[in-house]
């Protein structure tokens, strides 16, 4: 029984690193085709980016247990999923909803000094260990310095693209395949 956990597990500890790629090196430090997809996210945070993702996040997960069914990998698989279905209602949350524990504060200051104060610093969103591991995490002094620049910002309101989710879901995501 705690092989299947730690499976899983290790599935949502492995997302926060494939967060961290995705969304530092793929779409702000490297050139790659995420940083054209991430960068309509910059300028209009209720632009909701990895909405995209979610085809081959879904064939990801429903192929392996198709061909193996439940076993270790899909297990795993499904806690990667997990990962990123967590990731997505935090970011949402850091930008549209008032915060509730002390916890997402911290992570929305981090997020909206990443938006609004210095694009390369706090690039994980749902934690900071690979900001700290890769060094983009701000020092406290910094950070205290950059703080200042995001005061003004309250929860977003209006609607997001979300409705707009089955022609972004496909339609950006092959523009970004094909181009």
């Amino acid at each position: 029984m705690l092989l299947p956990v730690l499976a899983f597990v290790l599935g949502i500890v492995s997302w926060t690193f494939v967060e961290y790629a995705v969304h530092g090196w793929m779409a702000h430090l490297y050139p790659t085709f995420v940083q054209r997809i991430h960068a309509v996210h910059h300028r209009d945070p209720r632009a909701v980016f990895a909405i995209g993702a979610w085809p081959f996040v879904a064939l990801l997960l429903i192929v392996p247990a198709a061909v193996w069914g439940i076993c270790l990998s899909t297990l795993f698989l499904c806690g990667l999923v997990s990962g990123f279905a967590s990731y997505e209602i935090i970011h949402y949350r850091l930008h549209f909803a008032r915060v509730l524990t002390p916890f997402e504060e911290r992570l929305r200051r981090r997020h909206l000094v990443h938006h609004y104060a210095n694009p390369e610093v706090c690039l994980g969103v749902s934690t900071s260990f690979w900001d700290r591991i890769f060094h983009t995490e701000p020092n406290p002094e910094q950070l205290k310095k950059l703080l200042p620049k995001i005061a003004k910002f309250a929860p977003l309101e209006g609607p997001t693209n979300l409705r707009q989710a089955p022609r972004l879901m496909f339609g950006a995501w092959l523009q970004s395949v094909w181009r």
